[in-house]
């Protein structure tokens, strides 16, 4: 290093664009990895930053990322905060999004750019969508207009907390639903400018997640809400209620309110989304809805389920009193939420 460009830390967490053939199907191997990178004329070109690579141990498929590799990957970024200017996490695309969520509220007053990246078909393969992703990530995580995590995919850069997988098969996999993408990667990249988070403040700093109890459950026609009793037990800290439309629930919903009221007596957080991707839930507005509000449940309005989860794991872990963590599920931190929605 020491030649004047951007210096860029690339974290290898697994996942499909740094996987071989094997005789067991695609798996990671990351010395090969590596000399697939290194074997990309693009990467050191003059107009590319530097960067380094350092892996986590081990790499997981990343239906197997969890809390503690959330906790592993941000202090990754920590450690090494003040050395490099951008980051670049590599990461299978299933959990992508909640990844890139959970870093959204951990790494607090986040001035530097950390894009997730990923791919559908790996590397190593003649025909991928590893390489561009790679290469454009790069590119914008030495840019200095972008001060938040993002998720780069397929030609799209994607405010992190508002991002969810969309597809398993195409290489658009990624959507933001209910917010712009915050850039387009065509033959250049044109930034939306106006839709990026100012660079903040206040000192950085990592907050660590505590691993604890939530769950989401998913309304569906006939649902028996009874049969949730026996989970909403003290030990349940958070719950998020994946409703129809804009907060909507089935006309059974009466048996519902005395399992929330139990719940938040207990403590716990209930919080509701929408299964629709596109638009924002509005507790009250319809009579069916009506019940989750009078039961003490809070509007995530257009939150994602990914954002969601990831933001009661954060709250929580900060230790704030039930009367806030409520407050600020309705309220965004760090874009997580339409201005639109928080001031309904």
């Amino acid at each position: 290093m020491g030649t004047g460009r951007k210096k860029i830390l690339v974290i290898y967490t697994g996942g499909t664009i740094g996987m071989m053939k094997t005789s067991n199907g695609y798996a990671p191997e990351k010395e090969k990895f590596h000399q697939l990178m290194e074997a990309i004329p693009e990467l050191k070109s003059e107009e590319m930053p530097e960067w380094q690579v350092v892996d986590m141990d081990p790499l997981l498929d990343s239906s197997n990322i969890t809390v503690r590799e959330w906790n592993i990957i941000g202090s990754m970024i920590a450690e090494h905060y003040d050395r490099f200017d951008g980051f670049v996490v590599l990461h299978g695309t299933d959990t992508m999004a909640y990844t890139a969520s959970a870093l959204s509220f951990m790494l607090r007053n986040n001035r530097k750019p950390v894009i997730l990246t990923g791919s559908q078909i790996p590397l190593c393969e003649i025909r991928n969508d590893a390489r561009d992703n790679l290469i454009t990530a790069l590119m914008v995580a030495a840019d200095d207009c972008v001060h938040e995590v993002c998720l780069y995919f397929g030609g799209k850069l994607l405010r992190g907390n508002r991002s969810i997988k969309y597809s398993a098969d195409d290489l658009i996999a990624f959507e933001s639903p209910n917010f712009p993408p915050l850039a387009e990667a065509g033959i250049e990249i044109r930034y939306n400018t106006g839709l990026l988070l100012p660079a903040p403040k206040g000192p950085f700093s990592l907050q660590k997640l505590q691993n604890v109890p939530i769950g989401v459950i998913k309304v569906f026609p006939g649902i028996q809400f009874e049969l949730f009793d026996s989970i909403m037990t003290e030990r349940l800290r958070g719950i998020v209620i994946e409703t129809f439309g804009a907060g909507n629930i089935p006309g059974n919903g009466d048996m519902l309110l005395p399992i929330i009221r139990k719940a938040s007596e207990n403590g716990t957080i209930i919080i509701v989304c929408s299964q629709c991707p596109h638009g924002t839930v509005s507790l009250g507005a319809y009579e069916t809805s009506a019940t989750l509000k009078k039961a003490g449940a809070v509007s995530g309005y257009d939150l994602t389920t990914e954002a969601a989860v990831a933001k009661l794991y954060y709250l929580f872990s900060t230790g704030m009193k039930e009367d806030e963590i409520r407050y600020h599920m309705e309220h965004s931190l760090c874009g997580e939420i339409s201005l639109e929605s928080e001031e309904r």
